[in-house]
């Protein structure tokens, strides 16, 4: 069960069970305390009885003439009666007795002192020389029903307090453990990617050393990572200059070559080296949005960015086919605007690049930062689209592109905390393909969910 996982419920359990056990075995000592002060109590009154009526039973034996016969004790009023006694000569004759008192019940006189059977507790004293002698008798259910009710007088307020100690037992444990439920929530509140030092704040000293020990981990995959980057961005970075020089290269061939063959090798080489050329700078986007800074102090206006991405591109191959369309008023972000312009570029590249030829592209920049870029495909299974955003997954048509561009994408929305999302077919309806970007709010404290779902699409979010 979860209890019996839970630190909170083995100390609540833990600490109420021996709580209640204190409690039993105090209340059971506490009785049989009481019981034996109780019988001291009683039988102290058993000889005190004694003492006071033998004197006055004595004063009227002696008064009495020889023929009197026994006398017994008339009842002055209804009352409940727990001592009897009998007066008895020598010879065991009864001289006065109670009202209530049963002869039968009273042994023989077997000297000063206590006595006791199964049924009665007895104090025997005599005067007069042992002439005259007193027998005073107790029920033992009467002690018996006292002590139960003192037995009862204990245990009914355990009842009702052992429930009422366990429900402050486990309130106290549950407050005492809030400072852990903190610490679990600031982890748990963390994005994907930040493995910055784990603060201890107020957690109890027990826990400090699996916080030092869990900070060490990190500190160790922190610098793992890092090396992983900084090795992908030096590689990509020194590859720069061999490969325009083997690109120079080629083209220099295939310019001064008149063998069609050669000519043709030297064009495939090229376009080799250009695809590498890209897939090096996919690399170096990736190293820049894993490890830099992506949130910035102040924000800045994304339009001429946009416009700045746009522009360009519409030099390269099928850039007259971009459709931009921008807000009149300012869109204002902190994301880092190298890192915007990564998004833009990989989107509409993927876009210009996976799109049917002669399909126009289409760039919407919301006036709250939202960027949509859509462009007609055929409509991308979920099998597939679920898997886009992964490193190095290449959808069903043109393999010309890296398989990093929507990678790169979802490392800076996940880092900056904003939202990104593919849709197969676009939320218009129309068919083919749309990528959502939205840049986290300045003053935002949780990732803004991805758009609704378009009924009927197919969709991946992250």
């Amino acid at each position: 069960m979860k209890w019996r996982n839970s630190l909170q419920g083995r100390l609540g359990m833990s600490l109420g069970l021996l709580l209640t056990l204190v409690w039993i075995a105090t209340a059971t000592i506490t009785a049989i305390t009481a019981r034996h002060e109780m019988d001291e109590v009683f039988d102290s009154a058993l000889q005190e009885t004694a003492q006071r009526i033998l004197p006055l039973a004595v004063v009227d034996i002696l008064g009495r003439d020889d023929d009197v016969p026994v006398q017994r004790l008339a009842r002055i009023r209804e009352h409940d009666e727990y001592f009897t006694y009998i007066v008895r000569n020598n010879e065991g004759q009864i001289l006065l007795q109670s009202h209530a008192a049963d002869a039968e019940v009273f042994p023989p006189y077997q000297g000063s002192g206590f006595a006791q059977n199964s049924s009665y507790r007895f104090y025997n004293e005599d005067a007069v020389r042992g002439t005259i002698r007193i027998t005073i008798a107790e029920p033992l259910a009467h002690r018996q029903s006292v002590a139960s009710g003192i037995q009862m007088a204990l245990a009914l307020p355990l009842l009702l307090l052992i429930p009422v100690a366990l429900l402050l037992v486990g309130i106290v444990v549950r407050a005492n453990l809030l400072p852990l439920r903190a610490f679990s929530a600031r982890l748990a509140g963390r994005a994907a990617r930040d493995l910055s030092p784990v603060e201890i704040e107020d957690l109890p000293t027990e826990i400090e050393p699996l916080v030092e020990t869990l900070n060490g981990f990190l500190e160790r995959l922190h610098a793992a990572f890092e090396a992983e980057r900084s090795f992908a961005a030096n590689a990509a970075h020194e590859l720069r200059t061999p490969l325009a020089g083997a690109i120079a290269q080629a083209q220099r061939i295939r310019s001064e070559t008149k063998d069609a063959t050669i000519a043709k090798r030297a064009t495939e080489i090229e376009e080799s080296l250009r695809r590498l050329t890209r897939l090096s700078e996919r690399l170096m986007q990736l190293a820049r949005a894993e490890g830099g800074r992506l949130r910035l102090d102040a924000q800045a206006d994304m339009r001429p960015i946009v416009e700045l991405i746009v522009s360009d591109l519409r030099k390269a191959e099928r850039g007259d086919l971009i459709t931009l369309n921008l807000p009149n008023e300012a869109v204002l972000s902190d994301l880092d605007p190298d890192a915007f312009a990564i998004v833009c570029r990989n989107l509409i590249e993927n876009a210009l690049l996976h799109g049917d030829n002669g399909s126009p592209v289409t760039v919407h920049l919301a006036s709250d930062g939202e960027l949509r870029v859509l462009n007609t495909s055929p409509i991308i299974p979920a099998s597939v689209l679920n898997g886009l955003t992964a490193r190095f997954e290449r959808g069903a048509g043109r393999a010309d592109g890296s398989g990093l561009g929507l990678a790169v994408v979802k490392a800076i929305a996940d880092r900056s905390g904003g939202a990104f999302s593919i849709y197969s077919p676009a939320r218009d309806g129309r068919a083919g393909f749309e990528a959502y970007f939205q840049p986290a709010a300045r003053d935002q404290t949780k990732l803004r969910d991805a758009a609704d779902l378009h009924e009927g699409g197919t969709v991946a979010s992250t």
